[in-house]
């Protein structure tokens, strides 16, 4: 797995190639976002920042995120709390997800293939993606 310089500069090279302009908020953001694997909120990243950036609103968050998920940097995550988390993790994984406190965690597993073309094969849906979602207390919460 790519180290998160790494990430970060390819990602960096993504944006710019696709004739977005890289500011300290966006570099910044997209820096957060791959050092954690924490999923965060928007809000989340916006406390992480503020200290540095006190004129960046929680809008910039939102809008900058929502580039990055266009430019296929990010991914969102929604799972029942109405808050969308985000994951910077773009490789095939799965998540784990605490029912009390709502930590999510990766977990690799093979991807279910064989799912999505029995699915496709019983409806006649092209199939193009599924989600995986496995529920219980994490260890700080058991």
């Amino acid at each position: 797995m790519a180290t998160a310089p790494d990430r970060l500069r390819k990602a960096v090279e993504k944006l710019k190639a696709t004739g977005v302009r890289m500011t300290p908020q966006r570099h910044a953001i997209l820096e957060y976002l791959l050092s954690t694997m924490s999923h965060p909120t928007a809000d989340e990243i916006y406390k992480a920042l503020e200290k540095d950036f006190p004129n960046m609103s929680v809008a910039t968050i939102y809008n900058n995120l929502r580039l990055f998920k266009e430019a296929g940097l990010v991914r969102e995550l929604t799972y029942g709390d109405s808050s969308s988390r985000f994951d910077a993790n773009m490789s095939d994984h799965y998540h784990i997800i605490c029912r009390r406190c709502g930590k999510i965690t990766d977990f690799e597993y093979p991807p279910l293939i064989e799912v999505e073309e029995e699915a496709a094969r019983k409806t006649g849906f092209r199939v193009d993606s599924h989600r995986m979602e496995v529920y219980g207390l994490c260890a700080e919460c058991q």
